[in-house]
């Protein structure tokens, strides 16, 4: 069944500039990172960070960070998957490599950014596990992290579909005598200028089924500033599960939790300076917030109370 964009009242005239500031910065990053790339240069792991939190700021995405990002290099970031999107949410967030499908390495231009973002390009037919897994093994023996979406497709941005185990099969690699570590991701469309983003408005942002591409983002670049919702949740090893299936499933209902809280209103952006927990945000857009320990003072007073 044919799935068309929605249609919805925006800025043209913002969409057009938008779109602009995007075409022309990405022009402008190409020949540095093809350079970094090629010379394999510490910078190219680095710069497409920098190349899509500008893209974040020019498309209006304001970014509210929730949890702590593990450290661990290499780790195996899982999350959830709505959009062409979340490529710029998680890459502004993450120094990491995306785990792509093979067709998307011949998509023009969004296949040029993802060979230039040092993507791993996987093939889901029958046979090539093997070769997949050694290509994978090679990136994370490097040190890369990798950010991959078990759920192998992009959803409505309601619910969270089930994470298939057999994407998770590099949690079983072992680097140094160590499994690696795994971090499910939560990543929600919450807010469209302040008003919660409801059932009716998500498809402005969710690209899923036969939606065609460009409509849909010349529509979405038109529309008003939107706030996104990420929590990074606690890090795991598959050995600290029975199996791939059990850390699979772990994984999935952890991202599904968060992505759920954060449609609830459970999950609320930072309140100022009021509240028991302290923020601070980066100046600019996106504003990343960013959750730190309670103040010493804040402590001494919880324990006297």
């Amino acid at each position: 069944m044919s799935m068309p964009a929605p249609t919805v009242v925006g800025s043209p005239f913002a969409g057009v500039v938008r779109m602009l500031l995007y075409v022309v910065w990405t022009i402008l990053l190409l020949p540095a990172q093809a350079l970094c790339v090629a010379l394999r240069l510490p910078l190219a792991r680095r710069l497409p960070r920098f190349y899509h939190r500008m893209c974040c700021r020019m498309l209006g995405i304001r970014l509210e960070v929730y949890g702590r990002q593990s450290r661990e290099r290499p780790t195996l970031f899982v999350g959830n998957h709505t959009s062409y999107l979340d490529i710029a949410i998680y890459g502004a967030l993450i120094d990491g490599s995306f785990v792509a499908k093979a067709e998307i390495a011949d998509w023009p231009l969004f296949g040029l950014l993802a060979k230039l973002q040092r993507s791993v390009f996987v093939d889901r037919k029958v046979g090539t596990s093997k070769k997949q897994a050694e290509m994978l093994r090679g990136r994370l023996e490097d040190g890369d992290s990798l950010i991959m979406f078990p759920e192998g497709t992009t959803g409505d941005g309601t619910h969270v579909a089930p994470f298939r185990s057999s994407l998770l099969a590099a949690a079983e690699i072992e680097i140094g005598g160590h499994k690696i570590s795994v971090q499910p991701v939560s990543v929600t469309f919450a807010r469209l200028d302040g008003i919660p983003l409801g059932r009716h408005l998500r498809p402005f942002y969710a690209w899923y089924g036969d939606m065609e591409l460009v409509p849909h983002m010349r529509q979405l670049a038109g529309l008003g500033r939107l706030s996104v919702t990420v929590v990074f949740h606690d890090p795991v090893t598959v050995d600290q599960f029975a199996s791939r299936k059990a850390l699979t499933q772990h994984c999935y209902e952890t991202v599904a939790r968060g992505h759920a809280d954060a449609l609830s209103g459970h999950i609320q952006p930072p309140a100022g300076a009021s509240g028991a927990r302290r923020w601070i945000r980066f100046r600019g857009r996106p504003r990343i917030a960013v959750r730190l320990r309670r103040p010493r003072r804040a402590k001494a007073a919880a324990r006297s109370a």
